[in-house]
């Protein structure tokens, strides 16, 4: 199949996308193509660029708000399967197409006893958007142990690998998400674990394993702990569970600098439960400042609403649309800058709005 025949693919027409999503919102795709290939993602490439329509890419739909009227141009989903592990002195590189299950990654590196992502267990998703998000849980970010990551480039038309230097990886972000969004499709990535001691530095994690009484705990045990952590939080998805009906976590825990966690503390009388970075600013929790908004779990909004178990989770309560959820964001939003002075920025990816006034607000950083 060669990129430039832009016969090579015929999408779908009128796909609908919400079912594709973990969310459950939005309209439909004007076009739609399942990419299996490399070669079919430069084609699909070149047949948005021929017929002169917007490209947008997708995996597993769990970080994705769609709006209601959908997304007039192509969507395409990259669905590259195929893994590799392979000893490497000490360690092990282990290579993912990018529409590999996620957890099912980190399952396997566990089971043979390799640290380095065993705190981002059950995060739903594909392999592909790990490097775009830089996704990160208690403790460990993807960035810290991707070795390199095969895209292909919009911009100059080939497929290229760039090593972790490259990709730009910072809090929640990278280079994919950021300066140079949109013009890299991620095809695959490459991982390199070792054996080792697991990372065990976040107080839930901690508290979960100490009430099993798990006093040395193993990169098997570390895993487990999370996946309970994050199921009393609702962020393992289950259909029987309307609290994992989301996208996890929807705002970002803000990096804040050390005088502004001062004032929050003065204003709120209370101690801000900040986790203090090396380059002395610190992480403050947004479930936190959610709560001290004025929101609660399980506040609804229309049939939208935060979830039960956690107030950073927006949750869709059984027929929403995209207008319920961002509603209920922006206003979420524009009460914590009120009552804190703290921009929260959102963690999924909003995807047909447009100019959308909610949408702008919500991307939006400071005045």
């Amino acid at each position: 199949m060669r990129s430039d025949d832009v016969t090579a693919i015929r999408p779908a027409t009128d796909v609908a996308l919400a079912p594709l999503t973990t969310l459950g919102v939005g309209g439909v795709a004007r076009w739609f193509h399942r990419a299996s290939s490399g070669q079919e993602v430069a084609a699909a490439h070149a047949w948005a660029a021929a017929h002169g329509v917007d490209l947008f890419v997708m995996g597993r739909g769990s970080n994705l708000v769609v709006a209601d009227d959908g997304f007039d141009g192509l969507v395409l989903q990259v669905a590259l399967s195929g893994t590799s592990w392979t000893r490497a002195g000490n360690d092990t590189v282990v290579r993912a197409g990018a529409g590999e299950s996620w957890d099912a990654i980190v399952l396997e590196a566990t089971s043979r006893g390799l640290v380095g992502v065993e705190c981002l267990s059950g995060i739903p998703g594909s392999v592909g958007g790990t490097p775009v998000q830089n996704v990160g849980a208690y403790g460990q970010d993807v960035g810290e142990v991707i070795e390199s990551v095969d895209v292909y480039d919009r911009a100059s038309g080939v497929e290229r690998t760039l090593g972790n230097g490259d990709c730009g990886f910072a809090y929640r972000g990278s280079r994919f998400k950021e300066r140079d969004s949109g013009r890299f499709i991620v095809c695959g990535v490459t991982f390199r674990l070792r054996r080792g001691a697991p990372t065990v530095t976040y107080p839930d994690v901690t508290a979960d394993l100490e009430r099993h009484g798990i006093s040395a705990a193993t990169v098997r045990d570390v895993r487990e702990a999370v996946l309970r952590v994050r199921r009393r939080k609702g962020m393992v998805l289950d259909p029987a569970d309307a609290d994992t009906r989301g996208v996890g976590s929807f705002f970002v825990n803000p990096i804040v600098a050390a005088d502004v966690v001062e004032a929050l503390g003065r204003s709120t009388r209370e101690r801000v439960p900040a986790f203090v970075l090396q380059d002395g600013r610190a992480k403050v929790p947004a479930a936190w400042l959610i709560e001290h908004a004025g929101f609660s779990k399980g506040f609804s909004l229309g049939r939208a609403g935060l979830s039960t178990k956690h107030p950073l989770a927006l949750v869709n309560r059984g027929a929403a649309t995209a207008r319920d959820v961002l509603t209920l964001a922006a206003r979420i939003k524009r009460q914590v800058v009120e009552r804190t002075g703290i921009w929260l920025r959102p963690e999924p990816v909003l995807v047909g709005f447009g100019d959308d006034p909610d949408a702008a607000f919500l991307q939006r950083t400071h005045d």
